[in-house]
């Protein structure tokens, strides 16, 4: 039975930075999905994430670092339509550049469920309002 990238994630939960100088080869590992293979967990890592989760399950993802990368992955789903799995992209801060990304897991009053890496430095499932979502995408 193949597992579909959402369900990975799922068995990902609980997965965090180390502190100090040593690093958690499991995010690095995520990292290794991406062009920018970076070597230490506290580089930014959702999108890695994401695309590590993808990998898996044999979905060919962004091959990017970068959170906006996914605003190209896929096709587009208005929220009204969003289905547990798909990927949502976030803006973060004032910064047009900068974004997070996580698997779509449902909704609550005015805010989106993710479940995605780099969440208060672990996989988890956290609430993020509204407000900050850039597109909704799902695999063409």
């Amino acid at each position: 039975m193949t597992l579909t990238p959402y369900e990975i994630a799922l068995h990902e939960i609980g997965v965090q930075e180390q502190s100090g100088s040593k690093h958690n080869p499991r995010i690095i590992e995520y990292h290794a999905c991406t062009s920018l293979k970076a070597t230490a967990d506290e580089i930014p890592w959702c999108a890695s994430f994401v695309n590590w989760c993808l990998r898996v399950a044999g979905v060919v993802g962004t091959n990017s670092a970068r959170a906006r990368s996914f605003l190209t992955w896929g096709v587009p789903v208005p929220i009204t339509e969003a289905q547990r799995g798909d990927i949502v992209v976030l803006s973060r801060g004032k910064n047009p550049s900068e974004g997070h990304v996580g698997f779509y897991t449902g909704r609550k009053d005015n805010n989106v469920l993710l479940l995605g890496g780099n969440q208060s430095n672990r996989v988890s499932i956290a609430t993020f309002p509204l407000s900050t979502i850039i597109s909704i995408r799902r695999q063409s």
